[in-house]
């Protein structure tokens, strides 16, 4: 399990003050069983108490890395881990948990003693003093720009309202996603299985939330950026090295429009992000620090976990058999699936009135 993904920027002036209070270890034991985790919580925070401490920014004092050994009734355990985002991405955090996992086992050059990792941090790379500084153009950066509210949006997203949901996409449900954008086309050879099903989740989750058809809608997902920039970052950068790629348009077209027409919006925004696209978005923070955050009205979040390698970290108990997030909120989270490499697990807080709709609209393929 992992922490909640936070909606943060971290190419910034700030920077990690050391106060010497370490991580945090929490040993547990809890009423679950290793079966309780194939389905959705029934609630969001139902899972919560995997993670006994809240990881808020490391500035405020709060420990950078929280960890949570949880024995099941079963005799299996839960790992809960929380990192702040100042310290590592997604990436970064499966580099510090094979390493962590190879310590704890002892299987780097066969002892522990031998263990001595050189991570790669280097923050400095992403700081905006190697660039032109220049002021940014907005609207090529959508994310950061408000939109109109028509719906009163966040409204709908208290976690008293919301409902998880946990739906997987076997891989001949993926390649059906893709024949169903259109058989003869080229978009269907050239797309991605994330760019895809993230179009089938985005629409089916704008379907049932029955949206104002002028409600603006964006879809933002994290890019890893470590090759896009010039030169790529060193192999083994563990750092924050993702910005967010923003697909945008109203709820009309996203509703009305067939699979390709969002795919291809999530295509063109991952394809953005250049070189010149990071140095925008490090400036853009850089002038405005902590206020320069995504605006999330109208906004679905997603983030890839299926392909970061978080399945095959091995603290000497085995392989995971599941992961999961310790709060199922409106971000939605794409998971590996234990023994089946190309699905996809999808899991997501819906509002409870839209449920229903939302499942139905999913297994429509």
């Amino acid at each position: 399990m992992g922490s909640r993904p936070e909606l943060q920027f971290l190419f910034c002036k700030n920077k990690v003050v050391c106060r010497g209070q370490g991580a945090v270890f929490v040993e547990a034991t809890a009423d679950f069983t290793v079966s309780d985790f194939e389905k959705a919580p029934r609630y969001v925070t139902e899972w919560r108490r995997f993670l006994a401490l809240e990881v808020a920014d490391v500035l405020q004092a709060a420990p950078p890395l929280v960890v949570q050994l949880t024995w099941l009734s079963d005799g299996a355990a839960a790992l809960g881990f929380g990192f702040s985002h100042c310290i590592c991405d997604g990436i970064g955090s499966v580099e510090f948990l094979n390493l962590f996992a190879q310590l704890a086992t002892g299987r780097r050059n066969g002892s522990s003693a031998d263990f001595k990792p050189k991570p790669v941090w280097q923050r400095h790379l992403l700081d905006k003093t190697p660039f032109t500084f220049r002021q940014p153009t907005q609207l090529l950066h959508p994310e950061f720009n408000r939109v109109t509210d028509h719906c009163k949006f966040m409204s709908r997203f208290t976690p008293d309202k919301l409902t998880p949901t946990s739906v997987t996409f076997d891989e001949w449900r993926l390649n059906e996603l893709k024949h169903s954008i259109n058989p003869t086309s080229q978009l269907s050879l050239l797309c991605t299985t994330f760019e895809v099903l993230s179009a089938y989740i985005w629409k089916s989750w704008a379907t049932a939330l029955d949206f104002p058809p002028q409600q603006n809608l964006k879809l933002l997902f994290s890019v890893d950026i470590r090759h896009r920039v010039k030169p790529s970052l060193p192999t083994g950068f563990y750092g924050n090295g993702i910005v967010l790629g923003c697909a945008q348009t109203t709820a009309r077209n996203l509703t009305e429009k067939g699979l390709a027409y969002a795919t291809e919006l999530i295509k063109e925004a991952k394809n953005r992000v250049d070189n010149n696209y990071v140095k925008e978005v490090v400036e853009s923070v850089s002038l405005n620090g902590a206020s320069c955050v995504p605006d999330p009205v109208g906004v679905l979040v997603l983030s890839q976990w299926s392909r970061l390698g978080l399945e095959m970290v091995d603290f000497g108990m085995g392989r995971p058999v599941h992961l999961a997030p310790v709060c199922t909120d409106r971000y939605c989270i794409l998971l590996p699936v234990d023994d089946h490499s190309r699905s996809v697990k999808v899991m997501l807080a819906v509002p409870t009135i839209a449920v229903d709709k939302y499942l139905d609209l999913l297994s429509d393929v």
